[in-house]
């Protein structure tokens, strides 16, 4: 990374952070990132997340757009029209189609969704020892309203549909792609058809630029890494991106074949054309798949108050209510425990609030209180039957971790989820 990309880097997060003061640059160990992350623990104790709290994470630099309505997104890949020029065999067509913002606005439904986003990152300084890039404690989610248009719409007005059960992928490709380096990301069309969309809106504002204005792809309940920001090509192919798959300069597969792949210390992933299974956890609970994917987001919890930084006082007879937020990806939140005690004892809380596919639930746990200092911890099961782990392994454990209760120490330190490293101490006081 040259000075002059290092200083524009740290020129942006300035920028950033003049306007969102609910957010504090995370440290990051390869320079050369713009991470900023939740700056207060007690967010988590909302369900909504304020766009002056909501976290940012990108490598290359926002690109500079001085008009969003001129910008375009170009559609490529094959359809399932018949009997049209360009036939590509079983019926296919080949698409190449220039969408301009004001056709994505208009021309399809606007909706609204919820969306709980976390970095597959999260939690990678938490690892012990330490992987690389950016240590993120536990800043880096958040939960907002997208305004957009379902990409479903935007697709079958392409004749892109029918054949989506047939393994065909979606690759979205970012505008900040630089020609050594395309930001280039796939996901099962399936799920591009079920409830994605391309959203300018964010939590009834415009899409402020380092979350992707113009337009940017969201799809709910799966990394933020999967949610990319300046949409400038959506590609449908019967594969995911592999190196040397796009018709750009530049390499393409990193983002989808080797980073973001869950492996241990030392391993270099295999590429795959395809996969079909997407779930994260599930990936690494049955060897589903080699070295997984950061799809479908793992649940997780956070106790979001008390924040720890203060002394409570319960006063006389009274309780603590403990408050956070749980998230399970694609998956519903089934259950969440709260203990006050690192661990040892645990109590259900209450799940409430906004119940939204893709968004978390809040959780409430009335505490009653005994003066001292005590260990608050809180975790979630989903659906599924996937209960968030104590801790995180040691790097020599990778095999059977999840079976002993550990998440996998891995070398990207991604998709952590263990409730032990994000306990808060809290201090209670006796009444006066």
């Amino acid at each position: 990374m040259s000075g002059d990309e290092r200083e524009q880097r740290h020129e942006e997060i300035d920028a950033i952070l003049e306007r969102k003061p609910g957010v504090r640059e995370i440290r990051d160990e390869a320079n050369r990132y713009t991470v900023l992350g939740a700056a207060d623990r007690r967010t988590y104790a909302n369900w909504l997340t304020p766009i002056e709290d909501h976290f940012v994470c990108h490598r290359n630099p926002i690109p500079e757009v001085d008009d969003g309505d001129s910008w375009t997104v170009s559609l490529t890949g094959l359809n399932d029209r018949n009997g049209m020029d360009g036939a590509n065999g079983a019926g296919e067509t080949v698409t190449d189609t220039t969408l301009s913002m004001a056709a994505i606005r208009e021309e399809h439904p606007t909706v609204a969704i919820a969306h709980t986003m976390e970095c597959a990152g999260n939690g990678r300084g938490q690892h012990d020892p330490e992987t690389s890039s950016v240590q993120w404690d536990c800043e880096a989610v958040a939960t907002s309203i997208w305004t957009g248009t379902p990409l479903r719409s935007v697709l079958r007005a392409h004749g892109i549909e029918k054949r989506a059960d047939e393994g065909r992928w979606l690759t979205a490709i970012g505008g900040d792609s630089i020609d050594e380096e395309v930001f280039a990301r796939s996901i099962p069309l399936s799920k591009a058809l079920a409830d994605c969309i391309l959203a300018y809106g964010m939590n009834g504002g415009a899409l402020p630029a380092e979350h992707g204005y113009p337009v940017r792809l969201v799809v709910p309940g799966w990394y933020g890494v999967n949610n990319v920001k300046w949409v400038d090509e959506l590609r449908v192919s019967e594969a995911m991106v592999t190196e040397g798959s796009l018709d750009r300069p530049g390499t393409h597969a990193e983002w989808q074949q080797t980073s973001y792949r869950i492996h241990p210390e030392g391993v270099e992933p295999e590429p795959n054309e395809t996969i079909d299974e997407f779930d994260t956890w599930e990936q690494l609970a049955s060897d589903a798949i080699s070295h997984p994917y950061t799809f479908d987001a793992t649940v997780m919890s956070l106790i979001g108050a008390p924040d720890g930084t203060v002394e409570t006082d319960p006063g006389s007879g009274a309780t603590v209510e403990v408050l956070g937020i749980a998230w399970a990806g694609d998956d519903a939140i089934e259950r969440v425990e709260v203990s006050t005690d690192g661990g040892e004892n645990w109590g259900d809380a209450e799940t409430f609030g906004p119940d939204y596919a893709g968004a978390g639930r809040l959780f409430a746990y009335e505490w009653r209180a005994e003066p001292g200092t005590h260990t608050l911890c809180s975790r979630a099961t989903d659906d599924q039957g996937y209960t968030q782990p104590a801790a995180i392994s040691d790097p020599g454990e990778w095999d059977g971790a999840p079976e002993k209760g550990l998440f996998p120490w891995n070398e990207g330190g991604y998709g952590a989820n263990a409730y032990l490293p994000n306990a808060i101490e809290v201090t209670v006081v006796a009444p006066e």
